[in-house]
């Protein structure tokens, strides 16, 4: 199975340099490079990529404001980002956007070939230094002040929803895992809106970090 990567990364020559590099394994196509954040969203809107692989620092719109806009909208893409950012800070608020794997760019063509074949299929992929990072931080608390659950009165059902959109799956991918219909899904899910008082997706997405549904 071939899967489809749209390249977001502000500097030519990492964006040239990783399709070249992607272009020549058997199960990666490269359907189109963007600029910044923007660019990769309306590019996105057209290729319909399985996996975007982002940058995080771009201008216009950046790699973390580009990832909640394509959680939010519900769409099919899932995100990798790849960065020289490897800080608690930044990895956080990629995974808080609905990103599902994320690399440093000193990562070899083999890791981040496995992160998007991984991440197509459904599964997160972190770097194994930030991983470890991150789960000590987030076993403390004290980087992210996550929260805990309670106060929201979410049902059995809502907490199932709400951990599925966490888990980057579309409204499509949910209602099939759960065996319900789409409608039935957008019935919960706008009843997690009005319960936690969000507004999109995204803030969904980032509720669930903070009061430790996904860890």
């Amino acid at each position: 199975m071939t899967v489809t990567v749209l390249i977001a990364d502000d500097q030519k020559v990492v964006r040239d340099g990783l399709a070249m590099m992607l272009g020549l394994l058997d199960d990666i196509e490269v359907v189109g490079t963007a600029l910044d954040g923007a660019d990769a969203l309306r590019q996105a809107a057209v290729a319909d990529p399985d996996v975007i692989l982002m940058d995080l620092n771009m201008p216009t719109l950046d790699g973390v404001a580009a990832t909640a806009q394509l959680t939010a909208s519900g769409g099919r893409a899932r995100v990798v980002v790849l960065t020289t950012y490897a800080d608690d800070g930044s990895v956080f608020r990629a995974l808080q956007a609905g990103a599902r794997g994320y690399l440093t760019k000193d990562a070899g063509a083999e890791e981040i070939r496995q992160a998007i074949v991984t991440v197509a299929a459904g599964e997160a992929q972190l770097d194994p230094t930030v991983q470890r990072r991150l789960l000590e931080a987030l076993a403390s608390g004290a980087s992210f002040g996550v929260a805990t659950a309670g106060g929201d009165n979410l049902t059995a059902r809502e907490e199932d929803v709400l951990r599925e959109i966490a888990g980057g799956r579309t409204n499509p991918e949910i209602a099939a895992h759960l065996h319900v219909s789409e409608a039935t899904v957008k019935t919960h899910i706008n009843h997690l809106l009005a319960k936690t008082g969000l507004r999109d997706r995204a803030a969904l997405v980032a509720y669930a970090f903070r009061t430790g549904r996904i860890r």
